[in-house]
C-alpha cells in the first residue's frame, strides 16, 4: 500500500524540477537572448561575411578563391603596412608603459599628485583626429608655421653669431664677384687695405630688427684687412652704385674670410653694427683674397622636416605616446594605491635604495597591472588608424601606412576593391586574436583565484 503511493509523489517532484529548470532557462534566456543576438549580429555575422567575401572578386559576382590573399602577400604595399605594424608592436606599447610606470611611481610621492594626473591624462579626452590635427601642425617644416622647428631655429640662432641673408648677390663692376655661392673679392688684397662688398638682392623681411645704416670701417693696421659689408640699395632709390652712402643698410653678422694664395683661411671676422669688419692678426705685405662664404646666403637654420618619409613614423608614434601616457599612468597607479606599502617599508628599514624597492618590490608587484596596460595597448595599435591618416602629408603616406588604414584605402579610399579589402581585415583579425587569447586566460585565471 506504501508503494503505491509513492509512485505518483515521485513523479510529481520530477514534474515540479523540470518545470523549475524550464523557467531557469527561459528566465537566463531572456537576460541572455538580447545580448546574444546583438553579439551575433555585431560580430559573429560581420566575421563570416567578411570572410566569405575575401573568396570574391572586387565585384564580389566571381568566386576568386585565394587570389585576394596571394595579391595581399605579393604587394608591396602591404610588405610596408606589416613592417609598420610591427614597428608600432614593439615601440608603443613598451613606451607608453614605461612612462607610465615612471609617471605613476614618481607622482605617488608629490602633494599635487591628482591635478598633474588629471593634466597627464587630458589628451585622452581628445579625439585621435584632433590630436593628428594638433601634431601636424607643431611638426610643419616651416618655422613660421611648426612650433617645433621655431623653437629649434631659435636655439640654434641663440648660439650661433652668424645672419643669413638669402639671394645675396654682389654689385657688378665694383671688384666682387661670385662663385658657387661664395662671394669674394676680384683681386687680392693686402693687408692693411680696404675691401667692402655692396651686396644686393637682399629682401628687407630677410633684415634682422634692428638693423643699422651702414658706416665705414676703421683703418686697417698693417696686420689687418678692414671693410663694410652692406646693401648697395637706398629705399626709394638713388644713390651711387658701389659707393658707402647714408641711407644703405649695414649687414650685421656676416662671416668674411681672409684666403690665402694655397686657398686656406688664414683669419676670418664677422661684420658688427653699420656691417663693418676687421680681420686681423694677418702677415704684413701678404696679399689675401678677401671672401664671403655661402653659409651667409643660405635659407638659414630651417628646422628637421619632421613629416617627410624619415621621421613620419617618429611623429606619429609620439602623438599616440602623448595621447596614452595618461591612460597608463592612471591604470598602473591604482593598482600601485592598492599595492601592500608594508613591504615597501620594511626593505626602507632592512637599509634597501629607492631603486632596490622600484625594481625588485614595486614593479614585481604591479606585474599584473603592467600585463593588462601592454596587451591593451597591443590590441589598440594593431587597430590604429586615425594618426596614421591624418598626420602623414600626401608624400609621406606609404611610408606610415599600417594595414588599418591599408584596408581603408583599398576597400573605400579609391581602391574599390572589397574583396582585398576583406582579406586584409581578416589578416588583422588573425594579428590582433593571440593578445585577445591572452586577456580571456588572464581573466579566467584571475576569476578562478
Amino acid at each position: 500500500m506504501t508503494r503505491t503511493q509513492t509512485v505518483p509523489i515521485a513523479l510529481r517532484s520530477g514534474s515540479v524540477r523540470h518545470r523549475g529548470r524550464l523557467r531557469q532557462w527561459l528566465l537566463v534566456g531572456s537576460f541572455l537572448g538580447p545580448a546574444l543576438l546583438a553579439l551575433g549580429a555585431l560580430v559573429v555575422y560581420p566575421i563570416v561575411y567578411t570572410v566569405i567575401r575575401s573568396f570574391f572578386d572586387r565585384s564580389g559576382s566571381d568566386f576568386v578563391g585565394w587570389e585576394n590573399y596571394v595579391t595581399m602577400f605579393t604587394n608591396d604595399t602591404t610588405f610596408t603596412a606589416i613592417r609598420n605594424n610591427l614597428v608600432w608592436v614593439v615601440v608603443a606599447p613598451v613606451t607608453v608603459t614605461i612612462i607610465g610606470l615612471l609617471l605613476a611611481v614618481l607622482v605617488d610621492k608629490i602633494g599635487w599628485k591628482t591635478a598633474f594626473r588629471l593634466i597627464v591624462f587630458m589628451p585622452m579626452a581628445i579625439s585621435m583626429l584632433a590630436a593628428g590635427v594638433i601634431f601636424r601642425g607643431m611638426f610643419q617644416e616651416s618655422p613660421q608655421l611648426g612650433v617645433v622647428n621655431a623653437a629649434i631655429t631659435s636655439v640654434q640662432s641663440i648660439f650661433s653669431d652668424q645672419a643669413s641673408y638669402p639671394g645675396a648677390k654682389p654689385r657688378e663692376g665694383v671688384g666682387i664677384e661670385a662663385d658657387q655661392g661664395i662671394i669674394a673679392s676680384t683681386d687680392e688684397v693686402a693687408a692693411g687695405g680696404t675691401q667692402n662688398f655692396p651686396l644686393i638682392g637682399v629682401k628687407r623681411s630677410a633684415l634682422p630688427e634692428g638693423a643699422t645704416e651702414a658706416k665705414p670701417a676703421a683703418a686697417a693696421g698693417d696686420t689687418e684687412i678692414s671693410g663694410t659689408v652692406f646693401l648697395d640699395v637706398i629705399r626709394g632709390g638713388g644713390g651711387t652704385d658701389g659707393e658707402l652712402e647714408a641711407g644703405k643698410t649695414g649687414l650685421e653678422g656676416v662671416r668674411v674670410d681672409a684666403v690665402g694664395v694655397d686657398g686656406s683661411i688664414r683669419g676670418f671676422a664677422t661684420t658688427g653694427a653699420g656691417g663693418t669688419y676687421t680681420i686681423e692678426g694677418l702677415e704684413s705685405g701678404e696679399s689675401y683674397r678677401i671672401a664671403l662664404p655661402a653659409s651667409n646666403f643660405g635659407d638659414g637654420a630651417a628646422g628637421v622636416s619632421w613629416l617627410s618619409a624619415s621621421w613620419i613614423n617618429v611623429v606619429v608614434i609620439l602623438a599616440y605616446v602623448w595621447i596614452w601616457a595618461g591612460f597608463a599612468m592612471v591604470m598602473i597607479a591604482s593598482g600601485l594605491s592598492a599595492m601592500d606599502r608594508s613591504l615597501q617599508e620594511a626593505a626602507r628599514t632592512d637599509g634597501a635604495n629607492e631603486w632596490q624597492i622600484f625594481s625588485k618590490i614595486t614593479a614585481p608587484l604591479l606585474a599584473p597591472v603592467l600585463l593588462v596596460v601592454f596587451v591593451t595597448l597591443i590590441i589598440n595599435v594593431l587597430k590604429i588608424f586615425d594618426l596614421v591618416y591624418v598626420i602623414p602629408p600626401g608624400a609621406s603616406k606609404p611610408a606610415a601606412n599600417v594595414i588599418a588604414v591599408e584596408m581603408w584605402t583599398v576597400s573605400f579610399g579609391g581602391g574599390n576593391n572589397q574583396g582585398l579589402g576583406s582579406a586584409l581585415a581578416i589578416l588583422l583579425l588573425i594579428l590582433v586574436l593571440p593578445s585577445m587569447i591572452v586577456n580571456v586566460r588572464r581573466f579566467r585565471a584571475e576569476r578562478g583565484r
